[in-house]
Parts: structure tokens; C-alpha cells; sequence
């Protein structure tokens, strides 16, 4: 039988190996450039961007303040979440209990540093985030991955904010489509396009809105 010692210990490694199995940028990415579009279905606005290597993000030719700050999130959200952080950074203070299993996974409890959060894990995916933050509370559901070869990519995912004493929906839940590309000069898989949209009390599809990016290119070094 096995002691609560090497249960956590089995429950760290499962945990710590899916999430080494993201993917992330390495040190050699320089950045890149390309051209972006917004539609909701009834209009469509084009400009273009640059996302430097200090993932700051330059949206121009696009005059709507609403869309172009929607565009600058959308590829600062896709970047912050491919830097690339050892689990120890990220995960160090915190320690890891196993819960139930079931169709999406298995339960990650977490302690320390971070109690309260849950995460589950299956095939070596982290299929659910359950994290408190910002005095929200975030539940991120994924159905469906990319495999880059060099780690995974959530492609179909849906996200929740609720209370977290209540455990209220704080607004509609977000469902997102995301299709990623490899460069083909350095080789970093980024964004191609992202769908989203909410869904109403009864079930309506609402707020749809698709993000795209063509064009897509490597910033070069200035040694180059």
C-alpha cells in the first residue's frame, strides 16, 4: 500500500510533467510581425502588428480604440503564456495531493503557497485550471490540444470567471477556437486565429468574434 510520502511524490511528478509538456518560446525568440483582422460578422477592420521580443505589443493602421486594445490583448494573452518558467519558479511553494479521476482527468490539489487552486491532468495535458486570481476565481476547461512537437497548445477551451465565495458566474462563460502555425523562419509556433464566444442564459450563441493573423514573420537580429 501506498504512504501519503509517495502519493504526493507520484502526484507531483503527473503534475510537473504536463506541465513541462506546454509549450513554450525558448530563449531564441526574437519576436515577430504580421497583419491582424477583427470581425464579428457584420464588420471587418484590418491593420497590422509587431510583437517585439519583450512581448510588448504594436497594433497600427486600426483606428477603433475598442478593437485595437482587443487585438493588443488577444496577442499579449497568446505570448505571456508561451514564456518560459521551471516548475520550481513557478509551482515551488506549492504542494500537491491527488483527488478524484474522472472523464476530464486526474484531480491536482494543491497546498501551500497556493491552496485552494485545482488543477487535472490527462495524457500528460493539463485539462482543467482552477485558480483563484486577482480575488476572482477562474475555471479553464480543455477539450482539445495541438501537438507541436516540442510541447502542447490548448486549440479548444473554455473559460469561466465566478465568485469565490459564492461560486457565481461573474459573467458568460467564454468558449475559444485557436489555431496555431509554426514560422517558417525560427520555427515558433504562434497564432493564427482565434474564435470566440460567449453563450447566454438559453443557450444562445452570443458576442462572436474571430481574431486573424497572415503574414506571419520573424523578427531578425540586429547581428543579422
Amino acid at each position: 500500500m501506498l504512504t501519503n510520502e509517495f502519493m504526493a511524490e507520484d502526484c507531483t511528478h503527473l503534475f510537473k510533467s504536463a506541465y513541462e509538456n506546454r509549450y513554450t518560446w525558448g530563449s531564441d525568440f526574437l519576436g515577430y510581425t504580421g497583419n491582424c483582422s477583427w470581425t464579428d460578422g457584420e464588420r471587418e477592420i484590418k491593420g497590422s502588428f509587431c510583437l517585439g521580443k519583450d512581448l510588448k505589443v504594436t497594433v497600427t493602421e486600426i483606428d477603433d480604440e475598442e478593437i485595437h486594445k482587443a487585438i493588443s490583448a488577444q496577442l499579449w494573452e497568446v505570448a505571456i503564456h508561451r514564456v518560459r518558467r521551471s516548475f520550481e519558479q513557478t509551482h515551488g511553494k506549492n504542494t500537491f495531493t491527488f483527488g478524484d479521476t474522472n472523464e476530464i482527468g486526474s484531480e491536482i490539489l494543491v497546498g501551500g503557497k497556493n491552496e485552494g487552486d485545482k488543477y487535472r491532468v490527462k495524457n500528460n495535458v493539463v485539462t482543467m485550471v482552477y485558480r483563484h486570481i486577482h480575488g476572482n476565481l477562474i475555471i479553464i476547461l480543455t477539450k482539445e490540444v495541438t501537438h507541436t512537437g516540442h510541447g502542447y497548445l490548448s486549440k479548444s477551451y473554455s473559460s469561466q470567471y465566478l465568485d469565490p465565495i459564492s461560486k457565481k458566474s461573474l459573467k458568460e462563460k467564454s468558449f475559444y477556437k485557436d489555431n496555431f502555425v509554426a514560422l517558417a523562419d525560427g520555427g515558433h509556433w504562434v497564432l493564427e486565429s482565434r474564435y470566440i464566444h460567449q453563450e447566454s442564459l438559453d443557450g444562445l450563441i452570443i458576442n462572436k468574434q474571430v481574431f486573424s493573423f497572415s503574414d506571419l514573420k520573424s523578427l531578425k537580429s540586429k547581428n543579422n
